[in-house]
């Protein structure tokens, strides 16, 4: 069986087209089209016409890259950028009108029991007691679990893109005042959420987002063409020293460092606030960088669910289309 899932995400529409054999999604072709919806929609405001445009193009071409490559029908979900723009009903709509693709919204608390899925799988059992951070365009996902799915989760509206347009507009870099007003924003936000991971005591921690993987390359870690299976950390020390590097240059001279690429430059150093104040809070001293998150939660759970698993979760998705993040919200995982 060939299946295959389209993430629009903040920055990139991306696809993944995996053979399905044995219970594991194991790639054939990957492929991404760049939108940078970050850029373009501020917190709060629709989605604009031109980039719904762009948007309603690239699903098109990953629904036919993915026929060519022989697979079903893509699951196709949108993230934080399209689920709390005021519009996102229309854009979802103008989606489905105009390709056929049945895009949907996931709330923040499935996109983080997924992203735990993903990750639980590639880490195995014996990481033990798990918790999980992954840093978006549009949102913070937190999770902790000892088994298959979490035990809790939570979305918080952190995300590197939306705080780089929120806290650092018009200066480059940023002033040490931006940088702590930022820091004090995801110490109140993350305070509850931070006192439970640290009350569970997890064994392992791990990240995933392109966000994390950039910051551990600029921390050290090997380069993606060292291939998945190369073992990856973050220690919170190196993120610190990380912090100071990407706090004194302007954007250009960030995407010159190692593992910064040039998209997001911008906001890289708002994720390295995000990302160190939250191992900070939470007392975790390093994590390991995961090369599987949503989309390999999503695959994974139709498969072992079946079909009939997404279809609700589509539906639901196009009914709830629009709902704004609110700043904390913890949900038990639903089995």
């Amino acid at each position: 069986m060939r299946i295959s899932v389209v993430d629009v995400g903040s920055n990139t529409v991306r696809l993944v087209v995996a053979d399905a054999e044995g219970g594991v999604p194991l790639p054939v072709h990957t492929a991404k089209w760049r939108l940078r919806l970050s850029e373009q929609v501020a917190p709060g405001c629709p989605v604009p016409e031109e980039a719904v445009d762009r948007l309603v193009a690239a699903v098109a071409e990953a629904d036919r890259t993915a026929t060519e490559w022989g697979s079903a029908p893509p699951l196709a979900f949108a993230t934080a950028v399209v689920r709390s723009a005021p519009n996102c009903r229309e854009v979802l709509r103008a989606v489905r009108t105009r390709t056929g693709v049945e895009l949907c919204t996931l709330p923040g608390e499935l996109d983080a029991e997924l992203t735990f899925l993903g990750a639980r799988r590639w880490m195995g059992w014996r990481s033990g007691p798990l918790a999980l951070l992954d840093i978006g365009g549009g949102s913070l996902e937190v999770a902790f679990g000892r088994g298959r799915l979490p035990d809790f989760v939570a979305s918080l509206p952190l995300g590197a893109g939306r705080l780089t347009h929120e806290f650092f507009r018009g200066q480059d870099p940023p002033s040490p005042e931006m940088l702590r007003a930022l820091r004090r924003r995801v110490r109140h936000q993350l305070r509850d959420v931070a006192a439970r991971i640290r009350w569970e005591g997890p064994h392992t921690a791990v990240a995933t987002s392109r966000t994390f993987q950039q910051l551990g390359r600029l921390c050290g870690a090997r380069p993606g063409r060292h291939g998945p299976f190369v073992e990856r950390e973050l220690r919170r020390s190196d993120l610190r020293a990380a912090i100071t590097r990407l706090a004194t240059v302007p954007t250009a001279e960030r995407a010159l460092l190692p593992g910064i690429s040039a998209p997001r430059a911008a906001q890289s150093l708002a994720g390295a606030l995000v990302g160190h104040t939250a191992l900070k809070l939470t007392g975790i001293k390093a994590v390991s960088i995961c090369p599987w998150a949503i989309r390999e939660g999503v695959l994974l759970r139709h498969i072992e669910d079946g079909p009939s698993w997404w279809a609700g979760i589509s539906r639901r998705g196009e009914e709830n289309g629009g709902q704004e993040l609110v700043p904390l919200r913890i949900a038990a995982a639903r089995n």
